[in-house]
């Protein structure tokens, strides 16, 4: 999945609010301040949450969108990298709260401190939870089959309650849509969903989403 460079100021500036993922550039951190959600790497400002970018005089925030999603033991999530440690990786999934995924759990074998040259701030992946607590946080695995990072295609989200819309009766919906569109297709169930193929047929599978986000028959 490519991240998108700007070499110009923050984003946001002048403009409507932009929705960013973890690991998104957000512009050079010359004579800017980086606030909630945002951190100064290497001479520019990247997003550590995923949300809505905030400017605010010299400061440029990113606001938390709403959450919907409510992980259960078994779903299959798509999440984002937003932090790590010697032997944890903390991934967001449009939750509550931050999913842990252990490095015993990870992809391959990975050696302690070796988290970040695995998988780093902004990568996307597919997992699934394993555990959920009484306070809803939850741990995550990519010990199984086809449970990866993410490195082609691209991330589209929507609302977990109009899944069953996109994936229709016995996944008839969804099926049509891979035959139509001609893409690969992973549906997680936190509302997102992977997309691979060519770029007519995944601008057909967002107009379909749209359709569906607006309530519209297909």
């Amino acid at each position: 999945m490519s991240k998108k460079k700007n070499a110009g100021g923050p984003r946001g500036n002048g403009r409507a609010q932009l929705l960013v993922v973890p690991g998104e550039d957000l512009g050079d951190s010359d004579g800017m301040e980086a606030g909630h959600g945002v951190l100064p790497i290497s001479g520019r400002l990247r997003a550590v949450k995923q949300g809505r970018v905030r400017n605010q005089g010299s400061t440029i925030s990113v606001e938390p969108v709403h959450t919907r999603y409510i992980p259960r033991p078994s779903d299959l999530v798509i999440g984002y990298i937003e932090g790590c440690t010697n032997n944890i990786w903390f991934v967001e999934l449009g939750a509550p709260f931050n999913a842990i995924l252990p490095m015993s759990l990870g992809p391959g074998k990975v050696e302690f401190g070796g988290t970040r040259s695995i998988m780093d701030i902004g990568d996307a992946i597919l997992c699934r939870v394993q555990e959920v607590e009484e306070t809803h946080s939850s741990v995550v695995t990519m010990k199984g089959m086809g449970l990866r990072k993410i490195r082609s295609g691209v991330v589209e989200e929507i609302d977990p309650h109009l899944l069953g819309r996109l994936i229709g009766k016995g996944g008839e919906s969804l099926r049509r849509l891979k035959e139509e569109t001609e893409c690969r297709i992973v549906v997680a169930d936190n509302g997102r969903m992977w997309i691979d193929g060519e770029l007519d047929g995944i601008l057909a599978v967002r107009n379909r989403l749209s359709q569906i986000s607006e309530g519209g028959d297909y």
